[in-house]
Order: structure tokens, then C-alpha cells, then sequence
């Protein structure tokens, strides 16, 4: 079966009721018939958090404001007809309506809205991530699913574009340490302490990819302790170990992990892999350190105890 990947962002919204704006998938969606939140693809080099708010003006006509991250998933979906598998990996947002006419989208993928109670949500057909983020249970899509636009053969992208999908932690121990990794030559970032994680394999959840990674650059055993954001970085000249640039998009979902037993790091993962080295660091010792991008943010952001 051929497997294909895509990525999505998702809205939770509420009125003032409490009940939940669901819409229905049309015949041209890839699942007609069934209700989710609304939501969709991302477009290339584009923030989760401005897809949501795109997504909503064409599905549902209201202008949203994000208020918070929600949720992180993966599924696949498998059209047996087409002999095609898609994993989505899916952010969802909390948002709240700030204007606009709610109205389906114009010959697009919904064709009816509304607003549902919980109990009122659980006797339509929902998509499982939506019935997971309702708290209602969870119905497997059918077997049978028609062959749609998700079945076709993917449309050309230049040769020099790349998305991929990470999970990365701001992993500690029990003395405050925190532990880094140091990205290895021939890849962007070369000789700068990054944080453990990459990207996730087809069929793959992202809190199960990030331990899988930590294990493998690390050595470490961990354990999540919460969700903490999304980072998102549209690099259009990346020079990697394929010799040329590539105009790379990454959507990396951050997390908080903790190892209760640390050991000394040592990289398990397969020679030629990304990780140079691994290494714990107290907070005085990470004053100076070359950073990446993204452990510097999340070192930024992080409680104080963890800050440099």
C-alpha cells in the first residue's frame, strides 16, 4: 500500500452555550459524510496556527483568534480501493470566534455546519481525532471508503521541497539538569546543541516518536509530562547531506520530559545519523553554548529552574 503523509490544523471553538462547531465533509472530501472540527491542510512553509485561522475563514466563514494549543495526533487512514494509506499528523487550537458570517464553504470539502452538544456529537458519524477531542466514543471510518482527491496521484512538487513533522523535548532530570544533543556535520545546524527529538515514521504518534528519538540520541529513558507548543521553521536554502539546498519546512511539536534515572548520554542510533553527541547540562553550564533555534526558545520559555 502506498503511504503518503500530510499535516493538518485543527480548531476546537465553543459558543457561548458550550456546544462545539462541527462540519460535515462533502462528496469532494476524502471522507464525505462525517463530521469533524474544522480545519485542514497546511500550505507550504505556513504556520499551524495561521492555517487554523485560514482554514475556519474558508470552512466556516468566521474569522477565529487562536487562544491556545489544544492537542497533537496522528492516524492513518487507509483507502483499500486506491491501494493508498495517509497519515495525518493533526494540531488542534483552541479558538474563539471573533466575526464573520458562519456559512458552509462555497463548493469546498464541508457542506453543512453547526453546533453540537456532546451528547449531540456522539450520534453523528465523527472522525476519531474529533471524537477523541470530544471525550465521546470512538468509531473506526469504514472499510469502504470512495476513492477522492486524497487517492490521486500527489500532484508535482519541485524536487528541492521537503515537510517534515518532529517531535522534540525540553527533557530534565531530577537535579535540573538539561540534556542537549549536539547536531552532527553535513547537517544544518552543525556543532550546535539542539534539542532531543526528530521526525516522526508513517503510522507514528508524536510522544512515541520523541522517546524513540531520546532513546536513540541519548540512551535515556523518559517520560512525558506535558505538551508545550509548536514551533514552526521555513528554511528555503537548507544545506544538508543531500549536497544541495532544499526549501525545507518543519513543524516541530515541543514537549516537557522527564528522566527519572539519567544515565551518561551515549548516541545508540545508527552510524551517519544526525546526533553528534549528547549531554546533560546544569543550568550554569548552558550560559554561552552555541544554541539551536529551537533550544534556545525553549530554554527562553522555560521555568525558571531550567532557564541558563
Amino acid at each position: 500500500m502506498e503511504q503518503r503523509r500530510r499535516v493538518g490544523a485543527y480548531g476546537v471553538c465553543r459558543g457561548s452555550d458550550g456546544r462545539v462547531l462541527l462540519v460535515r465533509g462533502s462528496a469532494l472530501c476524502p471522507v464525505p459524510g462525517v463530521w469533524q472540527v474544522p480545519g485542514g491542510g497546511l500550505e507550504h512553509a505556513e504556520h499551524p496556527a495561521h492555517a487554523v485561522v485560514r482554514e475556519f475563514a474558508e470552512e466556516t466563514g468566521l474569522a477565529v483568534e487562536v487562544t491556545g494549543l489544544r492537542a497533537v495526533s496522528a492516524d492513518v487512514t487507509a483507502f483499500r480501493a486506491a491501494d493508498v494509506a495517509v497519515h495525518t499528523d493533526r494540531v488542534v487550537f483552541d479558538v474563539v470566534a471573533r466575526g464573520g458570517e458562519l456559512r458552509p464553504e462555497p463548493a469546498g470539502g464541508t457542506d453543512e455546519l453547526g453546533w453540537f452538544t456532546t451528547d449531540e456529537a456522539a450520534a453523528v458519524p465523527l472522525m476519531p481525532f474529533t471524537a477523541e477531542l470530544l471525550g465521546v466514543p470512538v468509531s473506526p471510518l469504514p472499510s469502504d471508503l470512495p476513492r477522492s482527491s486524497a487517492t490521486e496521484p500527489a500532484a508535482a512538487l519541485p524536487s528541492d521541497r521537503r515537510q517534515r513533522f518532529g517531535a522534540y523535548g525540553l527533557v530534565t532530570d531530577p537535579a535540573g539538569r538539561v540534556l542537549l544533543t549536539m547536531i552532527a556535520d553535513g547537517y544544518p545546524g552543525a556543532g550546535r546543541w539542539h534539542l532531543p527529538g526528530g521526525g516522526t515514521d508513517h503510522g507514528e504518534q508524536p510522544v512515541a516518536a520523541l522517546l524513540r528519538e531520546l532513546v536513540e540520541e541519548s540512551g535515556q529513558l523518559g517520560r512525558v509530562v506535558e505538551l508545550i507548543g509548536v514551533d514552526n521553521l521555513h528554511n528555503p536554502a537548507a544545506l544538508g547531506p543531500e549536497g544541495r539546498p532544499l526549501d525545507w519546512h518543519g513543524i516541530r511539536v515541543l514537549y516537557r520530559v522527564a528522566v527519572d534515572a539519567p544515565t551518561e548520554p551515549r548516541v545508540t542510533e545508527l552510524a551517519g545519523g544526525s546526533t553528534a553527541r549528547a549531554g546533560w547540562f546544569t543550568p550554569e553550564e548552558l550560559a554561552g553554548l552555541p544554541l539551536s533555534g529551537i533550544a534556545a526558545l525553549a530554554l527562553a520559555n522555560a521555568p525558571t529552574d531550567e532557564r541558563p
